[in-house]
């Protein structure tokens, strides 16, 4: 299944709430100061909501590891596969941890927070992203249905036509 730019914009938005805020609370358990950890937080939110936009736009164009699925209505859905939503994670941590390891050491200056801040975060977001995604895989705003495809017949009997969202699975 497709989405539209707005429902990357607003996946983005509601994620960098909930990552801003592990950013925020590492930041400050590392440096042990708020003004600091509030630096990088809203620092954080500039860069990052670019990177996630680009990320999701950029996965949006590779089918690998998505299930074509009917739908209660009987349209056919196409979803992501739970190790599709693990393995876009970590892609996504890995530019993000780049990301709040250069951002921390600009505001301390002290490359031990700025590593520690980006490492240890690496596993609290992998894991905040992974809930994130299956959230987001239950709502349908932004999501741009597709058309049931007609049957063809064969020679043996009726065959349901290949399709690109249809050999993704696997």
């Amino acid at each position: 299944m497709k989405e539209h730019h707005y429902r990357s914009v607003i996946k983005g938005a509601t994620w960098r709430v909930w990552a801003t805020a592990d950013t925020i609370l590492l930041s400050w358990l590392f440096t042990g100061q708020i003004s600091s950890a509030l630096k990088i937080g809203a620092v954080e939110v500039l860069t990052k909501i670019f990177l996630y936009y680009l990320h999701e736009r950029i996965w949006m164009k590779f089918n690998w590891l998505r299930v074509r699925e009917i739908g209660p209505d009987g349209i056919p859905v196409t979803k992501d596969h739970h190790y599709r939503s693990v393995i876009k994670g970590t892609s996504y941590r890995f530019f993000g941890t780049l990301d709040t390891i250069i951002i921390a050491f600009f505001v301390t200056g002290k490359y031990s927070q700025a590593f520690s801040i980006g490492f240890t975060e690496v596993f609290t977001k992998i894991g905040f992203f992974y809930l994130h995604e299956r959230l987001w895989q239950k709502i349908p705003f932004g999501l741009i249905q597709e058309t049931p495809v007609a049957p063809m017949l064969s020679a043996t009997g009726i065959q349901e036509p290949a399709s690109p969202a249809k050999a993704i699975s696997t």
